[in-house]
């Protein structure tokens, strides 16, 4: 089984934290829009009849999107590629774009699972980040959400310079009341060449605490075993049967499509990414050529991603998966993570404790070959 993810270029103001690929100006919308249509066209044969189970439409901000330019990507999706019946269809959404109006476009369009940018529920966080929304966006959007789709997740931040430990458990209670069933939470990071990581430079913003965020994500952990969620990955939580497929997919090594500027896919073999400017991207496709760099990997390099990703989940590294002489070599590995407590080996995996989670990319940088 394959997944399609969808990239929507577009945001309506730059949230300081941010990397991603985007632009704050609709101005080429339609021109965009024509040419992901063309693009699916052009790598319509990218999965060899493959089924399609996750369609994921990413950015950006995919939900300042018409409902109608949603259903047309979808339609066109359906026409090239075999998607499976009752594949998960996400779209992200930030608050201030969900309207019962739009509720109702996205559900008729297939839309059967929504991802909405709360990142925290108070005003003070929000104007830090520059999100777009307002703290009371947060709730009643969610409210309306619930009311239409049963399959929701929200991304939380924590380790912010305001946001404290009383207030990161009151943004986990407020999901969980609002009986949200998927959270995803992350610890903010400072990425180059945005306007947080110069701020910080220039002594205009406080720089984040690592040991913050540690305790941040330890309590988060504990609430949200005590509440019933499974973490199922270093930054997912989910009630049963409500994880993501289409990200589940990614952490499993599956086949994905990326379609738009700056998407990845993933072929088994080969990585490809297309090119991060829109008029360069609409222009290429315009002439009927993807945009794209691609790698070959390694039978190196696929093992060491085996054992970054694996490693991040519940179900851990299985060492069955691997030759024996590898399997050897990561079990000598593993043993000094083992004994610091920091790693277990259960069903024949190896897996990461609780505490060993705080570590998980340097553990598993040392466990590559």
């Amino acid at each position: 089984m394959a997944g399609i993810y969808i990239h929507i270029p577009f945001c309506r103001q730059a949230c300081h934290y941010c990397n991603f690929h985007f632009v704050t100006s609709l101005r080429y919308k339609n021109e965009l829009n024509a040419a992901l249509l063309k693009e699916m066209e052009l790598r319509a044969e990218y999965f060899e009849g493959e089924a399609v189970e996750t369609i994921y439409f990413g950015g950006g901000t995919p939900s300042l999107l018409e409902t109608g330019e949603v259903n047309l990507l979808l339609e066109k999706a359906r026409s090239l590629f075999v998607i499976s019946q009752g594949a998960e269809i996400t779209i992200e959404a930030n608050p201030d774009d969900i309207a019962e109006e739009k509720l109702i476009g996205w559900k008729e369009a297939g839309v059967n699972r929504l991802s909405i940018g709360v990142q925290s529920f108070f005003e003070e966080d929000l104007q830090w980040m520059n999100r777009a929304h307002k703290a009371s966006q947060s709730v009643s959007s969610l409210q309306s959400a619930v009311r239409h789709f049963d399959n929701i997740t929200i991304d939380l931040i924590y380790g912010t310079p305001l946001l404290t430990h009383e207030k990161w458990k009151q943004n986990v209670d407020t999901a969980i009341q609002l009986k949200i069933p998927h959270l995803s939470c992350y610890a903010l990071t400072i990425e180059p060449k945005t306007p947080l990581q110069k701020m910080i430079s220039l002594g205009k913003s406080p720089d984040i605490n690592p040991d913050k965020q540690s305790e941040q994500f330890i309590l988060l952990m504990q609430w949200m075993e005590e509440a019933g969620y499974e973490h199922y990955e270093i930054s997912n939580f989910a009630r049963p049967g409500f994880r993501s497929r289409h990200n589940s997919s990614y952490w499993q090594g599956k086949k994905y499509l990326g379609i738009g500027p700056s998407a990845h896919s993933f072929d088994g073999n080969n990585r490809q990414w297309n090119i991060s400017n829109n008029t360069q991207y609409i222009q290429s496709i315009e002439k009927g050529i993807v945009p794209f760099e691609k790698e070959e990997l390694t039978r190196t390099q696929k093992l060491n991603e085996y054992i970054m990703t694996s490693l991040r989940t519940n179900e851990g590294l299985h060492l069955d998966r691997v030759d024996d002489s590898i399997r050897l070599q990561l079990e000598a590995a593993g043993k000094k993570y083992i004994d610091a407590g920091l790693m277990k080996k259960e069903n024949d995996s190896l897996i990461l404790t609780r505490q060993g989670k705080l570590l998980a990319d340097g553990i598993a940088a040392a466990l590559f070959f």
